[in-house]
């Protein structure tokens, strides 16, 4: 990267949900250089899963600007701002249509460094979710394992797989775990949509609530992602606060919120089903369970940590099992790693994306694997949903106002958001239930 690039880079962010926003925001960071002078401007797509400024508090990543956006008015700001890296921190749809968006807007003009990635554990919709990203000049891969499995895929498709890049997860760090807190503290890392129905969510709640029963010198915290009404990166329609209420709880068991790396910090125990946050925990060197009362199934997730050592149930845990993580998984995972070695995981990105800043007469227009030949039946689909048409030009109609929105429309989107949210949580359960009978 030359010199003058080095002093001062502008970088964009667009994110769905407060996750993605903590993950792109916190890779934007990881990935510019230490001497830079970055400035840092948030997008936030508008949508079911938009955070509230409580959720964005608690993630903690400050931005130099942030605002709520429609697809078709943050393509319209990248064709006034000139940046120097867009990291896109969307669902595989999301990403897609941008890029088909962007390419549009962008044509053969200058452009930034596009990057896009996954926000944690990667344990379904492998190929599905790799092509709808495939066309960023950077597809991050979490670990060693991911790096080799999205190359595969790629390749197996007859795509270019020199955009994927390994890194870690942005967002491991704190202090390794060196022995007990007194008191000895559970936590279970719960996850809005693993498992998906009431009798098995019931389940863990009770086995949670009896090990705290069983182990009174214990603190036992249920550690949660959003409150009742908010959403996160998956939609949650039975909330734990809601099934734990009327429930003859003991002294020693309680609910927690805030953010993950504060939890770990007085966390001796960390459970979980398949939650990123067992990553972070192995980070730390804290020990870690993910359970298998549920069995081990692709479909919760948790057959992703097979080989690691962490996997055990809550009768285990209950007679006092301590796991024992296998180290060559977890260095295969990109985790327990020293700070040092940890913060070296993100060199080849950087020097990545300064050879592309670089690159003289600028980079080529994005070339997406999917295009109107290649998934005629699939494509419009997905560019449709954003307002886009097959060309990725905006469609008739599509929202385009440049200004915030007025005080009325916000009434009303807030309204709109608070139904949506109150009809995935009351009454499709209510319905799915009736269609069982």
């Amino acid at each position: 990267m030359p010199a003058s690039a080095t002093k001062s880079l502008r970088v964009a962010v667009l994110a769905d949900s407060d996750t993605r926003w903590k993950w792109g925001a916190l890779t934007a960071r990881r990935l510019t250089p230490a001497d830079a002078e970055v400035r840092l401007d948030g997008y936030l797509l508008r949508g079911r899963a938009t955070p509230t400024a409580r959720q964005l508090s608690e993630v903690g990543v400050r931005a130099d600007s942030l605002r709520e956006v429609t697809g078709v008015e943050f393509l319209h700001a990248m064709g006034q701002e000139p940046y120097d890296v867009l990291v896109l921190a969307l669902v595989g749809g999301g990403v897609q249509a941008m890029l088909h968006g962007l390419r549009h807007v962008w044509g053969t003009g200058r452009r930034p460094v596009v990057v896009t990635g996954y926000v944690g554990v990667v344990y379904e919709k492998l190929t599905d979710g790799l092509l709808l990203r495939h066309g960023a000049d950077l597809v991050l891969a979490n670990s060693r394992h991911d790096a080799d499995r999205f190359r595969a895929v790629y390749e197996g498709v007859g795509a270019d797989a020199s955009s994927v890049t390994e890194v870690a997860l942005p967002f491991l760090g704190g202090k390794p775990y060196t022995g007990g807190h007194d008191p000895y503290t559970v936590v279970f890392a719960a996850q809005p949509s693993v498992p998906d129905n009431r009798r098995d969510r019931t389940y863990l709640l009770d086995r949670l609530i009896g090990h705290a029963r069983r182990h009174p010198e214990r603190e036992v915290l249920l550690k949660l992602r959003s409150k009742p009404g908010e959403h996160t990166t998956h939609i949650e329609e039975l909330p734990y606060q809601k099934l734990v209420q009327g429930k003859d709880v003991p002294a020693n068991f309680r609910l927690v919120y805030g953010h993950m790396g504060e939890v770990l910090d007085r966390t001796d125990l960390l459970v979980t089903v398949s939650s990123t946050a067992a990553l972070e925990a192995l980070h730390r060197r804290v020990p870690t369970v993910v359970l298998t009362d549920l069995g081990v199934r692709e479909a919760l997730g948790n057959h992703h940590f097979t080989g690691s050592g962490c996997l055990a149930s809550w009768d285990q845990l209950d007679a006092g099992h301590r796991p024992v993580p296998d180290q060559e998984w977890v260095a295969r995972q990109g985790v327990a790693a020293g700070e040092s070695s940890y913060e070296a995981c993100f060199s080849a990105a950087r020097e990545r994306i300064a050879g592309l800043l670089d690159r003289p007469g600028g980079l080529p227009p994005l070339t997406p694997y999917y295009t109107s030949e290649t998934a005629p039946g699939y494509l419009p689909g997905i560019l449709a949903r954003h307002h886009l048409g097959p060309d990725g030009a905006p469609l008739p109609g599509a929202p385009t106002a440049d200004k915030a929105p007025g005080p009325v429309r916000q009434i009303v989107r807030r309204a709109a958001r608070g139904a949506y949210r109150h009809g995935v949580q009351r009454v499709a359960p209510v319905i799915r239930r009736m269609g069982e009978l």
